[in-house]
């Protein structure tokens, strides 16, 4: 069902305006490191990304469905990087990998092309 008018985008979710939008910082980094979250609730990976100088920053990503955590390391990816840190488990999540739902299968939002780590997207 296609969206054909603001009325319709409202009822979705809220609006925001250009400020509200300017705060969120998201970032290209790559996976350095990726692992099996044994401790997590759900199945998720224990992720580690190069974020250039943003630094390394640690997560965890419940992508299990669609990815194997051989297949990731490298992988360039999306992540919001301004959120507080949360504790989920047993780590210290930094960011937030951003990806397409389709109900427990999450596909992750990557470049095309390879580009700086650290990257603002916009």
């Amino acid at each position: 069902m296609a969206i054909n008018n603001m009325t319709t985008i409202k009822q979705i979710n809220e609006l925001i305006n250009w400020t509200d939008f300017s705060k969120i910082e998201m970032r290209v980094g790559t996976i350095v490191r990726a692992e099996i979250f044994k401790e997590a609730k759900k199945p998720a990976y224990k992720i580690t990304i190069d974020f250039g100088n943003f630094g390394i920053k640690k997560t965890s990503a419940q992508i299990t469905k669609l990815y194997l955590p051989d297949e990731i390391i490298g992988k360039q990816v999306i992540a919001v990087v301004n959120f507080p840190s949360k504790q989920i488990a047993t780590i210290q999540s930094e960011c937030l990998i951003l990806g397409a739902v389709n109900e427990d299968e999450v596909t992750l939002l990557t470049t095309d092309k390879p580009v700086k780590n650290g990257l603002r997207i916009g």
